[in-house]
């Protein structure tokens, strides 16, 4: 069975997703934090920075954001960067232009959030590409007529101008694909008039973004939510209100326990705060460590108190195919992005390097997180990269 389970505490929710009673996911949303990833606004171009090849633009907040060339520029492809060498900012944009752009990633202490012009607007199947010609496909459906098919079937519907990226909830599906084409394309134009109007000169928020349970039930496939159980009698109300306005999640039971703890009735404290244990031990007696910084997270792969048989290759192989299982699952647990480096133990097998690779691969669909293998460096360190669910964990 798979529930959410969310815990309101004064301003703060805690959200569990449950998967017969082992935690798989764990966010905390604070209702002061004023969040902004996802959030589309009019920004006004402020200064130029030539050297940087950037530009500051006000969007209504404390600092103002940061906006690349790069993110001006047309989008092209969705896995390369334009290379036009001989196109600047100055050229691009002029101070006190008005520009239409979403934030990227939030701001913090230091600087003002990276906003871009090139817009991705989610929805339950498709993530709408304003202004491109790119159609691309969760790497997770990989039949390859499911594929052609769906690709096929959205090229038929979005509207001239428009790209997508089309999401795994959308396989096998079809009228409700292009239901939700149409959709998101007329949360689209409304954006859009409100942009065009030559009345409004001012920073102004368009479009709010999803909260991290509005999120979670849209990228889940429609069938995996059984159950939410919650705290909180006005939380209960937003969720009835948002099975009213998506009747596909008619079947998910709502259930309200104003008075209880219900990570401590549901014994998801334990769990919680292993959730800051920098080791994790292994069934085998091995264990993995996990280290961010700010470059980067480092996982280190150890044998521990495991000895193993005789033979040295298999036992190295037996830690590290359990570390590979553990590591995917504390990914997403820990919602860790950006750059990952696993230091396994050194394998002398490159039949054992491939196993683990595609184990690893294998374990990570479980992840409704984009993730990226890059394989095995010449360092034998394995390279990946995930992307934040939850913005503020950066």
């Amino acid at each position: 069975m798979t529930e959410i389970i969310i815990q309101k505490e004064n301003q703060e929710r805690k959200i569990a997703l449950v998967e017969n009673g082992k935690l798989v996911e764990y966010y905390e949303e604070n209702n002061e934090d004023d969040k902004k990833e996802g959030n589309i606004y009019i920004g006004i171009v402020k200064d130029i920075i030539e050297g940087m090849q950037s530009a500051f633009v006000d969007i209504g907040t404390d600092k103002n954001s940061f906006i690349h060339l790069k993110d001006i520029l047309p989008k092209m492809d969705e896995k390369k960067e334009i290379k036009q060498e001989d196109i600047t900012i100055e050229k691009v944009v002029k101070p006190n232009q008005k520009l239409l752009v979403q934030v990227k990633k939030d701001s913090n202490d230091k600087k003002g959030a990276r906003v871009s012009t090139h817009i991705n607007l989610p929805s339950k199947y498709i993530a709408l590409l304003p202004n491109t010609e790119i159609i691309t496909i969760s790497q997770k459906i990989e039949n390859k007529k499911e594929k052609e098919r769906l690709i096929q079937l959205v090229k038929e519907n979005l509207s001239e101008g428009n790209g997508a990226i089309i999401r795994t909830s959308a396989q096998n599906k079809e009228q409700e694909v292009i239901n939700d084409i149409k959709k998101v394309e007329k949360k689209w134009n409304d954006i859009i008039q409100t942009h065009i109007s030559p009345e409004l000169r001012k920073p102004q928020l368009l479009y709010k973004s999803e909260n991290m349970i509005e999120k979670m039930l849209i990228d889940l496939t429609k069938n995996t939510i059984e159950q939410i159980t919650i705290n909180d009698k006005e939380l209960k109300k937003e969720l009835e209100e948002f099975k009213r306005n998506n009747p596909e999640y008619h079947h998910v039971m709502i259930t309200l326990e104003e008075k209880a703890n219900l990570l401590d009735k549901y014994d998801l404290e334990k769990q919680i705060q292993k959730v800051q244990n920098r080791k994790v031990w292994l069934k085998c007696g091995g264990f993995i460590t996990i280290d961010k910084t700010e470059a980067l997270t480092a996982i280190d792969v150890n044998t521990g108190k495991y000895i193993g048989n005789k033979n040295l290759e298999q036992t190295i192989y037996k830690v590290n195919k359990e570390a590979t299982i553990e590591i995917a699952k504390q990914l997403r647990l820990r919602d860790i992005g950006g750059i990952i480096i696993i230091d396994y133990i050194d394998m002398k097998s490159e039949e054992n390097k491939e196993k683990i690779y595609t184990l690893l691969k294998e374990e990570l669909k479980k992840d409704r997180s984009k993730t990226q293998i890059e394989g095995f460096t010449q360092l034998d360190l394995m390279e990946l990269t995930r992307k934040h669910i939850c913005s503020h964990k950066d």
